[in-house]
């Protein structure tokens, strides 16, 4: 007995760390003959990891070998399982949140000073006064002038924790002395729905660039101000609409389709079917609804067409979608990166996968996108290529095809006037916004009492803007510019650029919609010519 008493503690302290080995190793998925194995595999990897770092001849950061062979690995899995690294959490986090704590402001590195283009319009900064031109020098005493900063590192100046303050000395024109400014941080939304507007007296527009957390709530808010301005049919546009969360797709498609119809299904690698179907809460069940899509629509996006389509439940415009029929979930890496990892295949109600092969590679898989458009796809629908083997039927007959995104039920060809390279490169390079922005700096009391429906409907971009605008990429960019063939186009994006960064609020979108020729295809639907 005295014997038992001297080693128990011993033999406790061993059955603990027995037991902390074990849990550490413990998958609940594992066999009983597997729990004392050890992982070859994970072993080898490790054992590699720590040689380097105690063993190679030069110091070298051994996270970014972890980063790499992370990479590596998901390189050998589907296009659409990615790793996402610490540093770049933060901003991924916001984007799919909706939203982030700051002051408010949309500004860019203007010769090495912030210079705000344009408050939000409610948010911290215009409560507290600031305004479109002023330039931000100094943030709690820090100058912020003349600092070639990244944008990331300006912004990480101007964040903070809710409701802390920060205060800003701003250089206004026309203001003889720097001018004092106490900000209240706030959350800031990033905004997924641009903009809500009525095409016609019953035709309304709701555009969606995302599905985050807050889509769900912009576009039920969208959806209640048309329908209180007489709408009976909505033109929901997700073009471009790189996806997001499925569950937030689902909630918009409840809104269109009757209680009990099939959204879709998953299906994951163990064969275990989840489905999800409407409920009665939907608010334009009985509503027309047009849905334009585009070859860069993709995941979260076709999970809403494809779902209307098969439902037969209003009309699909636009161009093959991009598509993506794999759901990811993102997993905590435990070092503050994670990685979305692909867990199921998503299926329209008809039972339809509209994911692209990718068998022979990533590729392989981004080179078949770039051939639709080689092959004339994105012009003429007689050059999309079907399977009939991927046929099926919906409710009402029609026929519709899986393999490859979500072809429409109303085709529209690319506009080669408003999307081809020239116009690409001068709005991928920001030329645009930074020529619009100096132009308004010159007076921007030129625009002083034009209303911002006014500017809309009948604002005119003169022909002196445009040359003057050939005249600044003559200087500006680094290769030569021309757009004699585009120059309607391009007094259209002019215009558009001047009504975002004097209204914003949708501005954009409803001067570029007069000549998009989706839009004018969906209006005509509604007419019924």
């Amino acid at each position: 007995m005295p014997y038992q008493k001297k080693y128990l503690p011993l033999v406790l302290g061993i059955a603990i760390a027995a037991g902390i080995l074990i849990g550490g190793k413990l998958n609940f998925t594992d066999s009983p003959d597997r729990l004392f194995s050890t992982n070859s595999k994970k072993d080898k990897l490790n054992r590699l990891i720590d040689y380097i770092e105690y063993d190679y001849v030069d110091d070298i950061n051994t996270d970014s070998i972890v980063d790499v062979t992370v990479n590596g690995i998901l390189e050998n899995l589907d296009p659409h399982s990615v790793y996402i690294p610490k540093k770049d959490m933060e901003r991924v986090a916001e984007e799919m949140r909706g939203d982030f704590v700051g002051i408010g402001i949309s500004f860019y590195p203007y010769k090495d000073t912030i210079t705000v283009i344009r408050p939000l319009v409610n948010g911290p900064s215009e409560k507290a006064g600031i305004k479109g031109g002023d330039r931000i020098i100094m943030a709690n005493g820090d100058s912020l002038v003349g600092k070639r900063m990244a944008d990331d590192s300006l912004v990480k100046k101007l964040k903070g924790p809710i409701n802390s303050k920060v205060h800003l000395k701003v250089y206004r024109r026309g203001e003889p002395e720097l001018l004092d400014f106490t900000v209240k941080r706030g959350v800031i939304p990033i905004k997924s729905v641009d903009a809500a507007y009525m095409l016609t007296d019953k035709l309304g527009y709701i555009k969606v660039n995302r599905f985050a957390e807050t889509t769900y709530k912009e576009f039920k808010k969208a959806l209640k101000k048309l329908k209180g301005k007489g709408a009976t049919e909505i033109a929901l546009d997700l073009r471009d609409n790189p996806g997001g969360f499925l569950d937030v797709a689902e909630k918009i498609v409840d809104e269109f389709l009757e209680e009990d119809k099939l959204i879709l299904f998953t299906k994951n690698k163990r064969g275990d079917v989840e489905e999800s179907y409407a409920t009665r809460r939907g608010d334009f069940e009985d509503g027309k609804l047009y849905v334009l899509i585009n070859e860069n629509s993709a995941s979260a996006s076709e999970i809403v067409a494809g779902a209307l389509q098969d439902n037969d439940k209003g009309t699909i415009v636009g161009r093959r979608s991009y598509g993506k029929g794999l759901v990811q979930r993102e997993m905590d890496l435990g070092d503050g990166s994670a990685v979305r990892l692909t867990v199921s295949r998503y299926y329209t109600p008809t039972g339809r996968s509209i994911q692209r092969p990718y068998v022979n590679g990533h590729k392989d898989y981004y080179d078949e996108y770039l051939e639709r458009i080689e092959s004339g796809e994105l012009l003429d629908s007689e050059n999309i290529k079907v399977a009939d083997s991927l046929k099926y039927t919906t409710p009402a007959g029609k026929i519709v095809y899986g393999g490859g995104g979500i072809i429409p039920d109303v085709f529209v060809p690319i506009d080669k006037g408003l999307f081809n390279e020239t116009l690409s490169y001068l709005l991928r390079r920001g030329y645009m916004g930074y020529f619009v922005f100096e132009e308004l700096e010159k007076d921007r009391h030129l625009y002083d009492g034009i209303l911002r429906q006014d500017f809309i409907d009948n604002f005119k971009v003169s022909d002196d803007l445009v040359t003057s605008f050939q005249d600044y990429l003559n200087v500006r960019s680094d290769t030569d510019v021309t757009f004699v063939a585009y120059y309607e186009e391009i007094r259209q994006y002019i215009k558009a650029s001047l009504a975002d960064q004097l209204y914003g609020d949708g501005a954009f979108e409803e001067v570029f919609n007069k000549s998009d020729i989706m839009v004018d295809e969906v209006i005509r639907l509604s007419e019924g010519e």
